[in-house]
């Protein structure tokens, strides 16, 4: 067990959906700016091993880590704030707790015992918890716990916080998140949902040391007076946690706070006080003082629930920002393209990306919508089944085979211009067996994703069981497509070029994975580039020919 790391638990309370990744990301950064080393893990209570398998309507996107994980959206929110990559040991679910415990039952490693959720369960929890402090590599590891105190899924992981507490003493601290709910009618914050749900925790054995409180309106002394009396926690230790203008400007409310100062003086860490955030407020300044804006279409058929594609939003947050630029993200449901006038949808775009997906439903639309980009000369930006629909109406309206498509769409095509990978056909199980995690890429020089990237090799992260049929390779570059991107291992086409356009880019790989606010992804940042000069071309035409 540690000698040195320091262990923050953030749950919450009253309602899901307050902000425990935003909390936990931005004091990981405040402690990261004061010299140390930070990383957050997040305990989900559903059943299933991992999201790999869940629809993005249930659970948001499926964030992918270098080493192939498939997690929970908010280690993206992690990534993006740390700029420190995860890994599978920051998601941790209970489905995979209890396969775990049950794969050692099976081998007879509790030699006869009866199984039980407390030992067992919870001994296998804190495990997961403290294998992220092994070696002391880490000063502090912030654990959020996801879902609601008083939720019955999560009561094992609350249990085996509070047997941590014991265990390590003062290297404990609990932070609860917590709603302050404003009734119009009588003008006033109320607390009682914040008592009752500090009350509940109690029962479980657990007192917060500090409480943030999610809140509509500025909290008055007398009323975080109130709070700390009936909670007991210190006034100092009630910390506002107000609506933002944006995810980004949290640290620096936190700041405002005090949250890392309290922190530190409760569990005793000693850096630097003194620090600032000249690159966090740096990109805050950008981001809220744009020079310029344009139109970003961003196709799917998810696009109701936009946690569907969060990462990609946020890489067009920090491309616009380093381009001092305000993005339009245009949510735009692939059906759409299908049945209603295109050109109407997208003829004001600066910018079309079509976003990843599975299965045949609204396809069609995704493929319209690379047609338009093609023959209108508008920026496009495909990404995983994007790229491959990008595929599919190359080879159709360009190269003239007709039928073509992806065999997970019609396995039955005449032109199969997209196939399942060899290796996956033998596959039985659809959970954590697709292509995932990073693979190097060699990029091909005098190409555009080389002027991008400025590199020889790339690495990005992948999550795919179809990939390109290296059978049509000569038709598609006698026609102008270029691939500028291949994995030499497995001979996998990563990335499509077409050499007549002024910026067409199909990736088998998603970057939005890796783009950060420190570190924006250069293939979005030359994105929105390219999106700039087409809005500024726009702009010179006359209005009488642009219409």
């Amino acid at each position: 067990m540690s000698s040195k790391t320091k262990y923050i638990f953030v749950t919450g309370g009253v309602t899901s959906s307050l902000g425990k990744g935003i909390i936990s990301a931005s004091l990981a950064k405040l402690l990261q700016a004061r010299g140390f080393s930070v990383t957050i893990q997040k305990l989900d209570p559903y059943i299933n091993v991992d999201p790999g398998t869940l629809n993005p309507y249930e659970h948001g996107e499926c964030y992918v880590t270098d080493d192939g994980a498939e997690t929970d959206l908010d280690l993206g929110h992690y990534e993006r704030f740390l700029n420190v990559a995860t890994s599978q040991d920051n998601n941790v679910t209970t489905g995979r707790i209890y396969q775990s415990v049950i794969n050692r039952e099976r081998r007879g490693d509790y030699l006869g015992k009866t199984v039980q959720v407390i030992p067992h369960i919870t001994n296998e929890i804190k495990e997961h918890v403290l294998e992220l402090g092994k070696d002391d590599t880490y000063d502090v590891v912030i654990t959020e716990i996801g879902g609601t105190v008083g939720d019955i899924e999560s009561l094992p992981f609350i249990e085996s916080i509070r047997q941590l507490k014991w265990d390590l003493g003062e290297k404990v601290l609990f932070i609860h998140l917590t709603l302050i709910p404003y009734l119009s009618t009588s003008g006033e914050l109320k607390t009682k949902p914040t008592q009752h749900s500090v009350k509940t925790l109690l029962e479980y054995g657990i007192q917060p040391d500090i409480l943030v409180c999610r809140t509509e309106h500025h909290l008055a002394d007398d009323l975080r007076k109130k709070i700390a009396l009936f909670c007991n926690v210190e006034q100092k230790c009630v910390i506002e946690s107000i609506d933002a203008k944006s995810i980004y400007e949290v640290p620096l409310l936190m700041q405002q706070e005090k949250l890392d100062v309290v922190v530190c003086e409760k569990l005793k860490l000693e850096g630097n006080e003194n620090y600032e955030l000249k690159k966090w407020n740096k990109f805050l300044k950008n981001l809220f003082e744009p020079k310029k804006t344009i139109d970003i279409a961003l196709i799917g058929k998810y696009v109701e629930l936009k946690d569907s594609y969060i990462s990609i939003a946020e890489s067009l947050i920090h491309a616009g920002a380093k381009n001092k630029t305000k993005v339009n993200i245009n949510w735009i449901h692939s059906s759409k393209l299908e049945d209603e006038d295109i050109h109407q949808l997208l003829s004001k775009m600066n910018g079309i990306i079509v976003a990843p997906g599975f299965g045949s439903r609204a396809v069609e639309g995704k493929i319209n919508a690379v047609k338009y980009a093609r023959e209108n000369n508008i920026p496009f930006l495909g990404i995983c089944l994007g790229m491959q629909c990008a595929v599919v109406e190359f080879a159709r309206n360009v190269i003239g085979l007709d039928g073509a498509h992806s065999t997970e769409i019609d396995p039955d095509s005449n032109h199969p211009v997209i196939s399942m990978m060899e290796e996956q056909k033998k596959l039985k199980n659809l959970g954590g067996t697709m292509r995932l995690g990073a693979y190097d890429c060699h990029v091909k020089e005098n190409s555009l994703l080389h002027d991008v990237y400025e590199k020889d090799i790339i690495s990005e992260r992948h999550r795919h069981r179809f990939e390109f049929n290296n059978v049509y390779i000569d038709d598609f570059e006698k026609h102008g497509i270029v691939f500028s991107g291949k994995n030499i291992k497995n001979n996998l086409m990563e990335t499509i070029e077409y050499s007549q356009h002024p910026w067409f880019v199909g990736v088998q790989y998603h970057p939005e994975y890796k783009s950060t606010v420190v570190n924006p992804h250069p293939l979005f940042i030359n994105f929105v580039k390219a999106g700039l000069k087409h809005h500024d071309k726009t702009l010179a035409i006359p209005a009488s020919i642009n219409s």
